[in-house]
């Protein structure tokens, strides 16, 4: 398989995994940014989407503590000086995307692709809190990352 190196590239790589591997990619993509997060049920979301003996139980309630706290820190959104209150939510975001069940999941929606811009959300969000920029951006830290595991 050639390298991935943009994200069209990126997203039809993603589009052809099983739904375990979709899991596991967006979580890593999630992972790569958890630092970001406060909130310790969502870090604990990351580890169970990591893990791949996962019961569709614990899956269940990883996705569910991901999206509450998703929706829970939707309004920091709306405030333009909380940057990183943002790059929280997004966290929270990326998580819930990554374990977002086979029943809900169309032909148009892809966890993985929808965890990696998640955590470039929150990437950009922490990088406003910053005083310099990023060498290697969250998209070619996700290239990598996709042609480690792929």
């Amino acid at each position: 398989m050639p390298a991935i190196s943009n994200d069209h590239e990126l997203r039809d790589a993603l589009n052809r995994l099983a739904e375990a591997r979709q899991r596991f990619i967006g979580a890593t993509f999630t992972k790569n940014v958890i630092h970001l997060c406060k909130d310790g049920r969502v870090q604990r979301a990351v580890e169970t989407a990591l893990n791949p003996d996962a019961s569709d139980a614990e899956l269940q309630d990883a996705f569910k503590a991901a999206k509450s706290y998703a929706a829970k820190t939707y309004t920091a959104c709306g405030k333009d000086t909380d940057w990183l209150a943002q790059a929280d939510h997004f966290v929270a975001a990326a998580a819930a995307a990554a374990l977002t069940p086979a029943a809900q999941v169309t032909e148009r929606t892809n966890p993985a692709w929808r965890a990696a811009v998640q955590a470039r959300m929150a990437q950009n969000c922490a990088m406003m809190e910053e005083d310099e920029g990023e060498i290697e951006t969250e998209a070619q830290r996700q290239y990598r990352i996709a042609n480690e595991n792929l």
